[in-house]
């Protein structure tokens, strides 16, 4: 038997392969017999499996976070792959790679780490700027904020994912700035880059994706706003101000109180903070869910139970023609003839001739005619009318069929899985020797 990836596994394969347990169940079968349902684990992907026969006796030999050598034949069940194990094998942590079991983000961690120095450097603000220097310089801090995933289910769910996604709220803001006076972009890019900050101690992620004691009992926004605040006190003469308006943005970024928000945006950068961080979020988590059935013929996804929806995966972007400028109509071909498009001065004097000369507020048209033309009468033909009626004479320059139907997918992979040189995990390992 050939070794195998998850994602790589088809219907009616025989697997030899090494997966992470993320999930043990016993359960009891129609006739009273035991059984183990398992779900098991690569960076690829997760498969259910079962072990049916001499369940008590095996499920005693490994735990949840266990790695395990297993053999099975793979079959399709209900539309969903599953596994039917015959022999497994407890591995011990020593002999496996860490990283080939975990999902993990397709961009380059170390890049990322640079793009954030990046980011912090364009910090104008000399306070937000050392408060920043001051969180990421911490070694130990860094090592886990470039490697925790943003989330365990709904988005971002990948060892790098934090990072990643506190980037691109990042970019989201300065994408937005620029649209809008009077921003406090510093602040705003310290509410993106420190929003989630305190999940490098709600989660854990050197084994299955979980939550700590503390993530379960307290939550990252409060863990967040504790390690602001100790930050904060550690550096003399930092404004309270803006102490107090980047601690709200923390305590407010997921917007409302069901969201579990203690308290909501009540200043526009917070606003802002809370609809990016939510856009970011929502897309990830979108495309995730597409990506994880590249063999699913239908146009539709299967059902999201988080967003409790199914998604259309047409967008009409891949397969879709483009315009070649020698399609382009010609002039006489065009909806408006050039012969009746008004110069810009005349257009101007017609529209200063045609300014209502009634009381101010009555509506447009109310007012006296235009110069030339007597009240009741009839003006010159709309530019609209003529646009329609020159649409109905035109012929169509080709025919609208012939588009090729895309998968909608739009993740970007190839066929083979992005590597890259360093080992998310290297820094934790460091740290802990």
């Amino acid at each position: 038997m050939r070794k195998i990836c998850i994602a790589d596994i088809k219907d009616r394969d025989l697997v030899d392969a090494v997966f992470l347990v993320k999930d043990k169940v016993m359960a009891m079968a129609k006739n009273g017999k035991p059984y183990l349902t398992l779900k098991l684990m690569d960076k690829t992907g997760e498969v259910d499996a079962k072990v049916w026969d001499n369940a008590d006796e095996v499920g005693a030999l490994f735990d949840k976070n266990d790695f395990l050598a297993v053999r099975a034949k793979a079959s399709i069940y209900l539309g969903k792959m599953q596994l039917i194990l015959s022999e497994l094998k407890l591995v011990p942590e020593d002999q496996v790679q860490l990283a080939d079991f975990l999902p993990e983000t397709e961009r380059d961690i170390n890049l990322m780490v640079d793009e954030l120095r990046s980011v912090v450097a364009s910090i104008r603000n000399a306070d937000l700027k050392r408060l920043l220097i001051s969180f990421f310089a911490d070694h130990e801090l860094l090592a886990k904020y470039r490697v925790a995933p943003a989330a365990k289910g709904m988005h971002h769910v990948y060892l790098g994912g934090l990072l990643e996604h506190s980037l691109a709220v990042a970019k989201l803001v300065d994408a937005i700035v620029p649209l809008y006076q009077g921003l406090n972009r510093d602040l705003l890019v310290a509410g993106a880059l420190l929003h989630d900050i305190g999940k490098v101690r709600e989660m854990t992620y050197v084994r299955c994706f979980d939550y700590t004691d503390e993530g379960k009992l307290i939550g990252h926004i409060t863990i967040g706003v504790e390690m602001l605040q100790e930050r904060i006190a550690s550096l003399p003469g930092f404004p309270v101000e803006l102490g107090m308006l980047l601690k709200h943005m923390l305590l407010s970024h997921h917007g409302q109180y069901e969201y579990g928000s203690p308290k909501r945006p009540k200043t526009m950068e917070a606003t802002i903070l809370n609809y990016l961080d939510d856009l970011d979020s929502k897309i990830n988590g979108i495309r995730t869910h597409i990506r994880k059935e590249p063999d699913n013929p239908s146009r539709w996804t299967t059902y999201h139970r988080l967003y409790d929806r199914y998604f259309f995966k047409e967008n009409c972007l891949q397969g879709e023609e483009s315009l070649h400028p020698d399609d382009c109509p010609e002039p006489e071909d065009g909806l408006v003839p050039e012969s009746e498009v008004e110069p810009p001065q005349e257009r101007a004097a017609e529209r200063q001739h045609s300014m209502p000369a009634g009381p101010v507020g009555a509506p447009a048209g109310q007012g006296q005619a235009p110069e030339g033309q007597q009240a009741g009468t009839a003006g010159p033909e709309p530019v609209a009318a003529r646009q329609e009626a020159a649409a109905q004479r035109q012929e169509p320059s080709r025919q609208d069929g012939g588009r090729g139907r895309g998968d909608g997918r739009g993740d970007g992979r190839g066929d083979g899985r992005k590597t890259f040189s360093n080992n998310p995990f290297a820094a934790l390992k460091e740290r802990e020797s």
